[in-house]
């Protein structure tokens, strides 16, 4: 794959990998509104044929700068994208922990969503 696009579906709470007309990889987060607006990534998947590409990476770094257009943190919940936040602080700024603990509570209150 040479180029992906990176495309934001908001309505299903997908941010997905396109690259040759097929989705090679996505995040499915959802926005949580309270306390405060955040973007809490809780999935990635990057299909088999497109694994070690950078797709993941790509996709995690596209959710934070998407996140900063909108003035919103983003609260990885989803094991890779907390990971990768972990090795680039620079561009992955920390959420506070009354959001970590408010997604947490979301997500377990809504467990057939993910």
């Amino acid at each position: 794959m040479s180029e992906i696009e990176i495309r934001d579906d908001r309505a299903a709470g997908r941010l997905e990998a396109v690259g040759e007309g097929e989705v090679a990889g996505r995040v499915e987060y959802f926005v949580l509104e309270s306390p405060a607006r955040a973007l809490v990534p809780v999935h990635t998947v990057v299909e088999p044929a497109h694994e070690g590409r950078g797709i993941g990476g790509s996709l995690a770094r596209a959710l934070y700068a998407l996140a900063g257009c909108e003035g919103v943190p983003v609260v990885p919940l989803c094991p890779y994208v907390a990971g990768w936040a972990e090795r680039h602080p620079e561009a992955a700024p920390p959420a506070g922990p009354e959001l970590v603990t408010a997604a947490k509570d979301w997500l377990r209150a809504h467990p057939g969503r993910f």
